[in-house]
């Protein structure tokens, strides 16, 4: 087996586009993985909402999720909906205000998560051998605070109300 090498960084590629390009394809890679060992029936933005409940706890209405997931209120209540239909969340109306909902993870939708969450886990095995815990651990802060940098300009960007 030969070994790899990046290809060296040529003029016409700066750091931020190859940097951009590799979490483009990681993104893409992990989503094919993710896609393969899900639960029967669930998708992975499915998973993303369960995964923010179960992190975050608590109820949020459809608008403050789809502000947290930069998607569509009309895509995050198209999800809403199915996790709904699964038994996965309980919507329920606001006493307050009769045209906002409150949506909460339910413990089936507990139990599905902890379920997507130990099939999820094994397939990244190779990936944890490759890099080790550590280095994982070390490249948290970096992509937390690019995450944020780059939510704090979408937000400042969209036209939606807050």
């Amino acid at each position: 087996m030969t070994a790899r090498h990046d290809p060296p960084e040529s003029p016409r590629d700066p750091v931020i586009i190859a940097l951009f390009s590799e979490i483009v394809m990681v993104e893409t890679l992990t989503r094919t993985r993710l896609a393969r060992v899900l639960p029967k029936g669930m998708e992975l933005s499915h998973f993303m909402v369960l995964n923010h409940f179960a992190r975050l706890g608590g109820e949020r209405t459809p608008a403050q999720l789809a502000r947290a997931f930069r998607v569509t209120k009309g895509a995050m209540t198209n999800t809403l909906a199915r996790l709904d239909a699964a038994g996965y969340v309980h919507i329920r109306p606001d006493w307050e205000d009769g045209r906002r909902k409150w949506v909460a993870l339910s413990p089936t939708g507990r139990a599905a998560r902890d379920l997507a969450v130990a099939a999820i886990e094994p397939v990244f095995d190779d990936v944890v051998a490759g890099l080790g815990l550590d280095r994982m651990r070390s490249a948290l802060p970096i992509l937390r605070r690019l995450r944020e940098l780059l939510d704090e300009d979408a937000a400042r960007s969209d036209p939606r109300p807050g």
